[in-house]
């Protein structure tokens, strides 16, 4: 992948738990990498809901960045809660290679445990979060957590370095979560 591409970084707004009527913003941060904002696109997704996978594609497909897009990064593989990503379904409709980016290791047992006792298709939510494995990936900080579909690793990897100027999280990244925040609460919060 080549300098210069553009990323759409995805991140959710702060929302209530356990209101699984209430929806949370999600943004996208459209960046030229290394960290140059070119964009933002704004929809919405259900707290605890399973409508993400939907909500992604549908705004970026239609966005006027769609055919400037070269990846997308998520900040993990669920938002507003427990409504999971299909990033492998994610990929093949957009034709766009998808990274997720978590930066603790996920406790999957404890994951496992909120989700039987929380949701009655806990199963699916589990098999839909594990079906991609996770990669630990090195970073002078701490290391961070990937899954990706649509790119290998390599690639993977070498758009993580290019568009992570500090820290060890990405701009794309870094830019949806401030803006995300922003918007919810009127000014951005904590660490992105």
């Amino acid at each position: 992948m080549k300098d210069q591409v553009r990323v759409c970084g995805i991140d959710d707004s702060p929302f209530e738990f356990g209101n699984r009527s209430a929806k949370a913003t999600v943004i996208g941060a459209v960046v030229r990498v290394p960290s140059y904002l070119e964009g933002v696109i704004k929809f919405e997704v259900s707290v605890d809901g399973d409508d993400s996978t939907e909500a992604i594609r549908s705004a970026v497909g239609k966005s006027r960045f769609k055919d400037q897009i070269r990846a997308l990064m998520i900040d993990g593989i669920a938002l507003a809660g427990f409504n999971v990503i299909e990033i492998q379904e994610l990929t093949d409709s957009l034709g766009i290679p998808v990274i997720t980016v978590t930066r603790d290791k996920p406790d999957m047992e404890a994951i496992r445990a909120a989700l039987s006792k929380y949701f009655d298709d806990w199963k699916s939510r589990y098999e839909k979060i594990t079906r991609i494995p996770m990669r630990e990936m090195q970073t002078p900080q701490n290391p961070i957590y990937v899954s990706y579909a649509g790119i290998d690793w390599e690639e993977a990897e070498k758009l993580i370095d290019l568009s992570t100027l500090r820290g060890s999280i990405p701009e794309p990244l870094r830019m949806a979560h401030i803006i995300a925040s922003g918007i919810v609460r009127g000014e951005s919060k904590g660490k992105a």
